[in-house]
């Protein structure tokens, strides 16, 4: 690739860019202005081959001199300009007193450029010219004389610096024209007045004079004044003496001439600069009627055979079509009023008929019934309806092509059906028919204008017809639209009034405007009572959060929710609702009001308190809100919990019917809230024991963490059970706890007449018989491998054995957690003996194991699994297992 076209492209500076434009007009001026000087010098000021090498020599330091000056000059005038230009480009908005003020700048800079070469500029050149010339002249000696330098200075200052100012006027006109084309269209509005004062404007009286004084009478003067001078030196040079009387006389010939010269030029250019100024009045005069409304007083008379004979001629066609329009835009107001459809029609015909200069009108529409064209409205034929195919008569031409047609004979048209003509004793002579179409762009009908008086129908009849066919068609749509508005507010009410949600709206003051039935007897109140009264005074005392929810969507312009809240209901009683305040917003995004939507959830809550037995409150209200699908069968990862007590029918046996159900009710009003606060759902109870669900009927990322989680809060739990037993002289109860993670099939299950919601499959099983090796084990909660790889949060655990259980031959590595004894000071260096334990029962090394297994049951003489192991290392010592023993304990009960 091109390094070169992979540069990107430099970025414009307009303001930098406006800025080297106008030295590009200075320069080329300046340097045309001081040669046509340095050329009339050489015809006329008698300079020989030394002076004009001097002059030559100094006139680059004199324009470096007063260019710099100007350059300074051009650069203030661009100050309020050039930055804004500049920003534009970078992409940036000014201000609109920026923009204001830069078009104002545009503006003036012509005006600007002509003063600062006529005051600055052309003394600033001459003195400076002059100045280096006569340095040089002495300098070098070059013999230069006083009427030499005098006619130089003339010369500059009477015709280059007038004729410069001139050039630049007119070229930075041209230059600033796109510069205000784009300022204006960023500003996008007029000037402000304050900175419109800022705008000099220069009278085209003004421009005439300068013209005549500065092009023809200065530089007549300065000719005749050299002329005489170079005359007499001539004379006076070749030996001749001219009597003093000849020379009077010429010189007040001269006088004369150039006086009455200078006199007629700017007589002529104050007389032209009157006739354009008086008709520019005439014609701003009438702009500024137009701009007032008032129309009759706008007119222009053609004085004259010049350009402005055509603009007043021009101007009076645009205020007469003026006219025709406002009596158009009167008869438009007028009918603003009428809401009767065929009285609407009738009145717009009625004005197409007059505006048009037509005899009669007539409309018609089509039927998609039918595919007939029928008059809704025709001058002649008010009692009698008319129907046509759509393929008969000019009506039907129009309508069939969508085309507008101007028939000049219609009996000479073989499309011209003369029955209407015969049923209404009418002869059409002319016509003008067009369509109408709608907003979709379908033709719905056609509007006719018959038999226009004078003539026949033009090009400007055509354009005010069909304007008349699109109000036509408005009213049409409007009428469609209002029964369809009609039909969507019954519509609408149906929806309300069979609704079980009560709504209530409120305008933007909070006053109720419309209330369903739902909501009139949610509320228990009349309509009569509700709609009229403010949201404030209607919801007070027990209802007063209505209201709160109310400001807070007025506030945020967002919707307010109140969940299960009590709405107090006259008698003393109360519903459970469900609150939605919303705003009410318009087309245009306005808030207009508000919105109550009141669910009665009262016997909902009650399913809900019903199903909390069984679940917490936050699975029983995804259920809710998911509805019966997610009671389906379906395959999940869940992890499954087991809990059952220790020796419980020997505690039966003891305690009795009645404190049995007594005891187990207590026990498992303490276990299952432990389960629902860690977002676990009961299955069922099995006698004394707990199966329990974490991730059903919703997977979660915690589930697992959640079920270990749980079960160590019911050690924690049931440590204070029993310490409340023991202080009431009641004996202890002990409990194991077994759950695994992994796929697991829930769903309802069961038979038609009856069915349970539980789980099924491998994971549940390992979880029972966990909790069932808990016994074995001396443990009180096992956990299975994928539990320990499912969790998320570090936990206190050791790993107690690989198991096979009974019907499984793959192992399972089995945990047991000891996190409801994390506080306990000997845990951690039992745990260590364990470990080390563990590692040399599986390297084989049972002596080592077992001594490691005794150190663990001196520190805690109650720790099961190290009593096990201790037992098993004895009999391995004394009975080896075979070599590929691979240290997989069989269990051979459930």
């Amino acid at each position: 690739m091109n390094s070169a076209a992979a540069k990107p492209a430099k970025p414009v500076d307009s303001g930098k860019a406006l800025f080297w434009r106008l030295i590009w007009i200075y320069l080329p001026a300046t340097f045309v202005a001081v040669s046509l000087t340095l050329l009339l010098g050489l015809l006329g000021l008698e300079f020989d081959l030394r002076q004009w090498l001097v002059i030559w020599s100094a006139a680059p330091l004199a324009v470096a001199f007063f260019a710099s000056i100007d350059l300074i000059a051009i650069g203030r005038h661009l100050k309020p300009l050039a930055p804004v230009l500049s920003a534009l480009d970078r992409g940036e908005s000014p201000s609109q007193a920026a923009l204001g003020a830069a078009v104002v700048r545009a503006l003036n800079m012509p005006l600007f450029s002509a003063v600062r070469v006529t005051l600055l500029h052309g003394p600033t050149a001459t003195l400076s010219l002059v100045g280096v010339v006569w340095i040089a002249n002495t300098w070098f000696d070059g013999g230069i004389a006083l009427w030499q330098f005098i006619g130089l200075a003339t010369m500059i200052f009477v015709f280059a610096s007038p004729a410069h100012a001139i050039f630049e006027y007119f070229a930075v006109s041209r230059a600033m024209e796109p510069v205000v084309r784009r300022l204006s269209g960023v500003l996008g509005e007029p000037v402000a007045p304050e900175q419109l004062s800022a705008l000099v404007a220069v009278p085209l009286r003004s421009k005439l004079l300068f013209l005549a004084v500065a092009v023809s009478a200065i530089p007549l003067a300065f000719s005749a004044a050299s002329f005489l001078y170079k005359f007499d030196r001539m004379i006076t040079g070749a030996g001749f003496a001219v009597p003093s009387g000849e020379m009077l006389r010429l010189y007040v010939w001269s006088v004369g001439v150039v006086g009455v010269s200078m006199g007629l030029a700017v007589v002529m250019a104050i007389l032209t600069a009157r006739e354009v100024s008086q008709s520019a009045g005439r014609v701003i005069s009438a702009m500024r009627s137009v701009e007032s409304g008032r129309l009759d007083e706008a007119g222009l008379e053609v004085l004259s055979t010049d350009e402005y004979a055509d603009i007043n001629r021009g101007f009076g066609l645009m205020v007469d079509s003026l006219k025709e329009e406002q009596r158009i835009l009167e008869v438009t107001q007028d009918l603003a009023g009428e809401l009767v459809l065929e009285a609407l029609i009738g009145r717009i015909m009625a004005a197409t008929t007059q505006l048009l200069g037509a005899e009669r009108a007539s409309l018609f529409i089509y039927d998609d019934k039918t595919d007939e064209l029928y008059t809704l409205y025709a001058d002649g034929m008010e009692t009698r309806q008319i129907r046509m195919p759509t393929t008969l008569g000019i009506a039907g031409a129009v309508f069939t092509s969508g085309h507008t047609e101007t028939v000049a004979d219609a009996y000479a048209d073989p499309r011209f059906n003369p029955e209407v003509d015969h049923l209404s004793g009418f002869r059409t002579r002319t016509i003008l028919c067009v369509p109408i179409t709608n907003k979709a762009g379908a033709r719905i009908g056609v509007a006719q204008a018959l038999n226009k008086k004078g003539g026949v129908f033009t090009q400007k009849d055509e354009s005010r017809l069909k304007a008349f066919a699109a109000q036509v068609a408005v009213s049409l749509e409007n009428a469609k639209l209002f029964d369809d508005v009609l039909s969507m507010k019954n519509y609408n009410e149906s929806i309300l009034k069979s609704t079980s949600n009560g709504i209530i709206t409120l305008d933007a003051e909070g006053r109720m405007v419309t209330a369903n039935e739902a909501a009139l007897v949610l509320l228990g109140v009349t309509r009569e009572d509700l709609v009229g009264a403010t949201a404030r005074d209607r919801f007070a005392g027990a209802n007063a959060w209505i209201n709160d929810s109310l400001a807070r969507t007025e506030a945020s312009g967002d919707t307010a929710l109140a969940v299960d809240a009590e709405l107090a209901q006259p008698g003393g009683r109360s519903a459970s609702v469900n609150l939605t305040a919303m705003p009410l917003i318009d087309a245009t995004e306005t808030r207009i009001g508000s919105m109550l939507v009141l669910e009665d959830i009262t016997e909902e809550k009650r399913i809900r308190s019903t199903m909390s037995r069984y679940m917490s409150k936050e699975v029983a209200d995804q259920l809710l809100s998911a509805g019966e699908d997610e009671l389906g069968g379906k395959e999940q990862t869940v992890t499954v919990m087991f809990s059952d007590v220790r020796s419980f029918t020997t505690i039966a046996e003891a305690l009795g019917p009645r404190e049995t159900v007594s005891l187990l009710n207590a026990y498992f009003t303490e276990m299952v809230d432990v389960i629902f606060q860690h977002h676990g759902i009961l299955d069922k109870y099995m006698g004394d024991g707990i199966m329990a669900l974490f991730g059903s009927p919703f997977v979660g990322a915690q589930d697992a963490d959640n079920a270990l989680a749980a079960a160590d809060e019911m050690m924690r739990r049931l440590a204070l059970f029993n310490a409340a037993r023991a202080a009431r002289g009641d004996a202890p109860i002990g409990i194991g706890i077994g759950f695994s993670t992994g796929p697991t099939v829930i769903g309802n299950i069961g038979s038609d007449r009856r069915m349970e919601y539980t789980a099924i499959g491998d994971t549940v099983n390992l979880a029972s018989r966990l909790e069932g090796a808990t016994k074995q084990y001396g443990a009180r909660i096992l956990l299975s491998e994928m539990t320990v790889r499912a969790l998320k949060q570090p936990a206190t655990l050791r790993e107690l054995d690989l198991i096979r259980v009974k019907g499984k031959d793959r192992p399972v590595a089995v945990y047991e957690s000891l996190g409801y004894r994390a506080q306990d000071p000997s845990l951690k260096p039992m745990l260590e003996l364990f470990g080390a334990g563990l590692a040399a029962y599986r390297a084989r090394d049972w002596k080592v194991a077992g001594r490691a297994f005794e150190g663990a049951l001196e520190i805690d003489p109650t720790d099961g699994p190290s009593r096990i192991y201790s037992e098993r290392c004895g009999l391995l010592t004394a009975a080896p297992p075979p070599a590929d023993w691979d240290g997989v304990w069989t269990l051979t009960e459930k």
